[in-house]
């Protein structure tokens, strides 16, 4: 994942287990390993001398203690091999004793049995430490270790001090135009404040730029009825041929009117809504459609059930079905599901579209009649309204050219059987 979470963490990971082992590397090859050959035969020597110390005396028997001369040698499992690397050290000093080390279990460290030339035995605690076992298994385990606590301490950590970075961009996506956003807390490190600020800052002024838009563009359509009003009633005292022209004129502007407050109101209402039956809602708008004479045919059909607000979805619908069939000539619907979510697919016979302006095809007042045919009446707000009504209603839209017309692709999220039901 590229995120400044997943780097950082890559970051300190990587350059602290770099310097584990660089360091255990250097350890290996500066530290040598004690030469226990060289114990030995220094342990050889002193223990020698021990016996032929003890041997001289006439100690009396002890039972009870580490160094002691004893009956018999000291019990308990043997230690191997030291008991061996001793006895060969012996033979190369030329002693012909047999000495056994040992671990009696009410001692806590071996100790060895050595013995006289009168049939005693000199117990004496070993002075060496035992080597340990040569595994290099050990050592990859330990650096293992090392490096999964270092993750799981630096994954903790840098999950701590990112954590309002990701409240940021979690607050960020879910900023819109209608959205009531909770405010970022504004703590946290003198960068992280600046950065909620903002984001507190560009939510609230972001509300207001979509509010007073409303206002302006309803207020501006309320006010243009009444001239129109009186345009329409001077009309009547014109010629026949005069007044038709003129009032078609007024029908255009009052289509432009309401297709301006309709845009602003689908960008600003509410994206909640309740489960629908798109397939119902599709056959219904096309026999609607149908009746009043627009060419537009249902082809296939499929059950499924979305959530969104039912009166906005059939005017999207209509819009996109009366832009089919009146710049494609006819419109062929087909409804499906395609990897877990619903699709309706709009397709007509028409021109297209050039490739240069899909991009552009959402865009308020924006026309492709030169490119579609002949031009017809509309205010260039039919496709804008109907984005932003899929859009607020959990859907996608998007259009893409046939070898032979147009294909309009609306895509929704599936409800579940129980997901719907109260």
């Amino acid at each position: 994942m590229n995120t400044i979470r997943t780097k950082l963490t890559g970051l300190l990971v990587g350059s602290v287990l770099g310097v584990l082992v660089v360091a255990t590397g250097l350890s290996v090859l500066m530290l040598t390993p004690p030469d226990f050959g060289r114990a030995d035969d220094a342990a050889a020597v002193q223990l020698g001398m021990l016996v032929d110390l003890a041997g001289r005396t006439q100690e009396p028997l002890d039972e009870g203690s580490y160094g002691r001369i004893a009956r018999a040698p000291a019990g308990g499992p043997a230690v191997e091999p030291m008991t061996a690397s001793i006895n060969e050290a012996l033979t190369r000093r030329g002693r012909a004793l047999h000495v056994a080390i040992t671990e009696p279990p009410e001692l806590d460290w071996p100790v060895i049995s050595a013995p006289l030339s009168d049939g005693r035995w000199l117990i004496v605690p070993m002075a060496l430490p035992r080597p340990g076992p040569n595994n290099a298994w050990a050592l990859v385990g330990w650096v293992l270790l090392v490096a999964l606590g270092v993750t799981l301490v630096m994954v903790f950590a840098v999950r701590r001090l990112t954590e309002p970075l990701a409240l940021l961009q979690r607050t960020a996506d879910a900023i819109t135009p209608c959205s009531e956003v909770e405010p970022v807390p504004e703590k946290g490190p003198a960068e992280v404040r600046a950065a909620a600020r903002a984001i507190n800052q560009l939510a609230a002024r972001l509300r207001q730029v979509m509010e007073s838009r409303m206002r302006l563009v309803a207020a501006a359509g309320h006010d243009l009825r009444t001239p129109m009003t009186r345009m329409r009633l001077r009309a009547e005292f014109l010629s026949e041929d005069d007044r038709a022209a003129f009032i078609d004129d007024l029908d255009e502007l009052d289509r432009i009117a309401d297709s301006a407050i309709r845009l602003v109101r689908e960008e600003v209402e509410d994206g909640s809504g309740e489960p629908v039956r798109l397939d119902a809602m599709v056959a219904d708008t096309v026999a609607e459609l149908h009746e009043i004479g627009y060419a537009v045919t249902l082809a296939q059909t499929s059950p499924g059930v979305i959530r969104g607000r039912p009166e906005a979805l059939r005017r999207a619908l209509r819009n996109l079905f009366i832009n089919a069939a009146t710049h494609g000539r006819q419109a062929m619907v087909r409804m499906g599901e395609a990897d877990g979510r619903l699709q309706v697919l709009v397709e007509d016979t028409g021109p297209g579209i050039p490739e240069e302006l899909l991009p552009r095809v959402f865009e308020p007042f924006f026309r492709v009649d030169p490119a579609r045919g002949a031009p017809t009446p509309g205010a260039g707000l039919g496709l804008a309204i109907a984005e932003q009504i899929v859009t607020r209603n959990g859907g996608t839209l998007h259009l893409e050219n046939m070898a032979l017309g147009l294909r309009q692709v609306l895509e929704f999220p599936m409800m579940t059987l129980g997901e719907g039901e109260d």
